[in-house]
């Protein structure tokens, strides 16, 4: 089957974390610093915040007001209903290099990955933690051995899947009522974890690199594949049900729409951080699939 991408917004610098919010599909710009959303087609677009430190994850507590990923000085801020951003966590004591993308669940706690080493400086790959955020900004680490935890998202029955951009894996785990995880296994294995600390050895022996990704309403997952320049749908298990062949890299995605079938993706030509500051070859683009939107975001 032939699916059509339409550019929903063009002219970013780097989109990433899509969420569908209210109506309306939010995502964050990089290099302008910016966190926007934009009416299903790309009209309207507003700009909701502006992150200096640059902005990625998204997320909502209980009562509307927004968290969103400070990059660079690992915090998570916070949107007060005047349109402010405050500090909500500073997690920096728990990562290492940049705080990435985060998923929030319905009682106001974030899971938070990060890159875990220097990714635009080329420095050797190590492993990181996944934090989780509470409500009241504390900040605990509940998983190790993290391989560049970037997507998350999570089940309607109470399960964290985890991509894992360097590891080749989506892995899963039982959330408890506090908030604890265990449980840990692989939901989809891609290929071997990476054996050789070297940046770009490892981005050689990537079968898969899955970045951000959601849930549909049949309990797989649709992934952004960093540098396969495709969206793949992938059951547990690993059995990859779906390729859309995006035709430029994309990085990010999200179902939403009116019905929940329009599939929102973040395209780049790559990641590399000084390339695309200086340009604006990014997009937010979209195309329509079979089922619709599940779970978190």
């Amino acid at each position: 089957m032939t699916r059509e991408l339409t550019i929903v917004v063009p002219e970013l610098t780097f989109a990433e974390s899509p969420r569908w919010h209210e109506g309306r599909i939010w995502f964050v710009d990089f290099y302008t610093h910016r966190v926007c959303s934009a009416l299903e087609d790309g009209g309207d677009l507003r700009v909701e915040a502006e992150v200096p430190q640059q902005p990625s994850g998204l997320g909502w507590l209980p009562d509307g007001r927004l968290l969103v990923i400070s990059m660079r000085d690992a915090r998570i801020l916070r949107r007060e209903a005047d349109g402010t951003l405050v500090t909500h966590a500073d997690v920096s004591a728990h990562v290492g290099g940049h705080l990435n993308d985060m998923v929030v669940d319905a009682e106001g706690r974030a899971f938070a990955g990060n890159f875990g080493f220097d990714l635009m400086g080329g420095a050797p790959l190590e492993p990181s933690a996944l934090v989780r955020v509470d409500p009241d900004g504390t900040a605990t680490p509940v998983a190790g051995d993290m391989w560049f935890a970037n997507g998350s998202v999570l089940t309607d029955d109470g399960v964290l899947l985890v991509a894992e951009s360097f590891g080749n894996r989506i892995s899963a785990f039982d959330v408890g009522p506090d908030g604890s995880l265990s449980g840990r296994r692989t939901w989809a294995r891609f290929g071997d974890l990476p054996t050789d600390r070297d940046l770009h050895t490892a981005l050689a022996g990537l079968s898969v690199s899955p970045d951000g990704c959601c849930l549909d309403a049949e309990g797989a997952l649709w992934l952004a594949d960093a540098l396969g320049n495709r969206l793949l749908r992938v059951r547990e298990g690993g059995e990859i049900l779906e390729e859309i062949a995006v035709g430029t890299g994309v990085f990010a995605c999200m179902l939403g729409g009116a019905d929940g079938r329009t599939l929102f993706a973040c395209t780049a030509p790559d990641f590399a951080e000084d390339a695309r500051r200086n340009a604006r070859e990014g997009a937010l683009m979209s195309v329509r699939v079979d089922v619709p939107h599940g779970g978190r975001p």
